[in-house]
């Protein structure tokens, strides 16, 4: 059932294109990434999430909450994912929108898919996912297989400006590690390539997250927002962002805030 909800959030973006495209696998997703999406319950279907007001229990390898209630008392989720291939090229159809607030209290301020500010987060491994490094609470991913991910997670990427950045033009991660995806765009308008690994059948979108942006995963309980952003899978977007982007992701941004919102108040 929890899987079924999941992947009723994601659109394919034109049926007709889907349906003459699909053998060729070029095709673009349209995908909604809430606050407590965690990057951490990818894959997760051996474990139940507690709601906000219970303690975690069962596995080890649990994310971490606040002592107390939050106003959000948002529960963490399995975050949404699209289906991929080894060897295919990732790239955003168009530059990711939206806004999330990672501190008490419902927002603003909201932080856009780029994160808060080019470094500030460094998460320990967990669940057999590797680390994170680098700007706090992006818009993230993480490819893996059809199994569940379980203990020897890979090299932890670093995203800050002491490593590569955010500014790369190509990444291709391993299963299981974490990588950085932002806005899907470099600082001069061009759109980033995330190759997909051997044996990868699912790259998960989400947040990564932990009480000041470091140590255990966790901290998911206070997040309100969403990002938005459409996923194109061997199918490539214009070659340079269109001059209305910046419009288009402000427009996205205010009204992904305010759908976050009514749905926190119901």
């Amino acid at each position: 059932m929890q899987k079924t909800q999941r992947f009723a959030r994601i659109l394919v973006c034109g049926f007709l294109s889907l349906v003459g495209t699909y053998a060729a696998h070029a095709i673009v997703f349209t995908v909604t990434v809430d606050g407590p999406d965690a990057i951490y319950l990818a894959g997760r279907t051996d474990l139940t999430i507690p709601d906000p007001s219970d303690p975690w229990t069962g596995p080890a390898d649990h994310l971490v909450r606040h002592s107390g209630v939050t106003p959000e008392e948002a529960k963490e989720s399995i975050p949404p994912y699209v289906p991929v291939s080894g060897g295919d090229v990732i790239k955003v159809a168009d530059p990711a929108s939206g806004g999330i607030n990672f501190f008490n209290g419902f927002g603003p301020p909201y932080f856009g898919p780029s994160g808060n500010g080019a470094a500030g987060s460094d998460l320990s491994p967990l669940g057999g996912l590797s680390g994170y490094k680098g700007p706090q609470g992006p818009l993230a991913g993480v490819f893996l297989d059809d199994s569940v991910p379980a203990s020897g997670p890979p090299a932890t990427l670093d995203f800050s400006p002491s490593g590569m950045g955010i500014d790369f033009l190509s990444l291709s991660p391993l299963l299981k590690q974490v990588f950085y995806i932002g806005d899907g765009i470099t600082s001069g308008g061009e759109f980033q390539t995330f190759i997909a690994p051997t044996g990868a059948t699912r790259l998960f979108l989400a947040i990564p997250d932990g009480f000041g942006f470091g140590g255990p995963p966790g901290a998911y309980d206070d997040n309100d927002g969403a990002y938005r952003v459409n996923v194109g899978i061997n199918e490539d977007p214009p070659t340079t962002v269109p001059e209305t982007g910046a419009s288009l992701a402000l427009l996205g941004l205010g009204i992904g805030v305010l759908l976050a919102f009514r749905n926190h108040k119901r």
